[in-house]
């Protein structure tokens, strides 16, 4: 298997793995890595643009065939994402104080690690829909395809106020945001007469479960049977709500339905946050042993360096797809309506071609992220695995003379 890799790539994981410090917990890029990722192909799973006579429409399969809701239980991933985003930020920012950081000196590093991908798609954005809209498609089209590639903004609107107040969240303990969950969900279906915008509280509050948790990990109070605390008491609460207080199965919105598990997040679905939390944490030391390998770690690396460019852009390249092949008719699994098994047999196939429109993607605009590339006549002695954790610096082995003659 090793031996079908080219040479290059091996060599380059290689490179990576060296210059990465004993130190680094490779276990929390994983994570990071996963949750991406599972939110990646989640939308592009479950994300359909049905071709009307009036423009492109939003639907989603688990609206005909409820009975796929598992696949939202597989990739519906944020909990994981925010509880590393409180592991790293409770860290980074400890760490910043030692080194006499000022508050505001550490926050705007992060946040503008954070937004400046999004300055991209906002632009793009904003020339594509001008132009689409002086070019004659309709207006339902055009909303939504911008709502569908600007739908991650708010995700990210929560993990900056969430990093921002990370100082005050340090300590906080996850009962207390889990509770206000509870009470909130007690208001929106426990009671009548209650004004909706009530449930919008669970938007922080819901979050801030797997943040706080995160930076209880941080603490080291997340040892031993808190994993399992975790997961068993997670599974059993989500299916109890399901089975028995009439929350939806799919922990992902489906368009047209009453109540959405995420759309404000409601407490089956902080619930199901924690199990997934509980799994996470108890896959650490598995994890940290396949990232010893070398080209898996790369892989890992890879994506962490551009976990916000991947997220910001995977819905562009889905509507990019979709859209740009309308011109040649109908296509099952991208204009048809999500209803019958051979839609997400013909869905599943498309997927190659999302992940190559992402690549482009990603090669256009992964700089607005990582920042210029280096002139190749200075070869840069620095690797950072992620923008989004703390500094550290990953140095390449550097030969000279001296360390030559020094080694002989």
């Amino acid at each position: 298997m090793v031996r079908t890799v080219p040479l290059a790539i091996r060599r380059g994981a290689h490179r990576v793995d060296a210059a990465t410090p004993a130190s680094r917990d490779r276990a929390v890029d994983a994570l990071r890595a996963f949750a991406i990722l599972g939110v990646v192909l989640g939308h592009w799973l479950v994300t359909a643009l049905v071709a009307q006579d009036d423009g492109l429409h939003t639907a989603s399969p688990l609206r005909s065939m409820p009975w796929l809701a598992p696949i939202s239980w597989v990739f519906q991933t944020l909990a994981v994402f925010f509880l590393v985003g409180g592991h790293v930020a409770t860290r980074g920012y400890a760490s910043a104080r030692a080194r006499g950081t000022t508050y505001g000196q550490w926050l705007r590093g992060r946040l503008s690690r954070l937004f400046r991908p999004v300055v991209a798609v906002l632009a793009l954005w904003t020339v594509a829909a001008t132009a689409l809209l002086l070019s004659g498609a309709s207006f339902p089209t055009v909303h939504t395809l911008v709502k569908l590639a600007l739908s991650p903004m708010w995700f990210l609107l929560v993990f900056a106020a969430l990093t921002a107040a990370t100082p005050l969240l340090a300590r906080l303990n996850p009962l207390w945001p889990l509770a206000v969950v509870l009470h909130v969900d007690l208001l929106r279906f426990g009671l009548g007469g209650v004004p909706s915008g009530v449930g919008w509280v669970n938007v922080a509050a819901g979050w801030l479960v797997p943040y706080t948790l995160g930076a209880a990990w941080t603490r080291g109070e997340l040892e031993g049977r808190a994993g399992w605390v975790l997961l068993l008491g997670g599974t059993a609460a989500t299916a109890g709500l399901v089975a028995w207080a009439g929350y939806p199965a799919s922990m992902v919105g489906v368009p047209g339905t009453a109540v959405s598990n995420l759309d404000p997040p409601t407490l089956a679905a902080v619930t199901f946050g924690l199990a997934q939390c509980g799994l996470a944490l108890l896959l650490r030391d598995r994890l940290r042993r396949v990232m010893r390998r070398p080209l898996v770690w790369a892989g890992v690396a890879l994506v962490n360096l551009s976990a916000m460019t991947v997220f910001l852009w995977h819905q562009t390249a889905l509507m990019t797809t979709t859209a740009g092949l309308l011109l040649y008719g109908r296509l099952p699994g991208l204009h048809t309506a999500p209803d019958s098994l051979t839609w997400v047999a013909a869905r599943l196939a498309w997927l190659p071609l999302f992940a190559l429109v992402l690549a482009l993607c990603w090669a256009a605009f992964r700089h607005h992220e990582q920042g210029p590339r280096r002139p190749r006549n200075r070869p840069s002695r620095v690797i950072r695995l992620h923008p989004h954790l703390p500094a550290h610096l990953h140095r390449r082995p550097h030969r000279t003379r001296a360390k030559a003659s020094r080694g002989a």
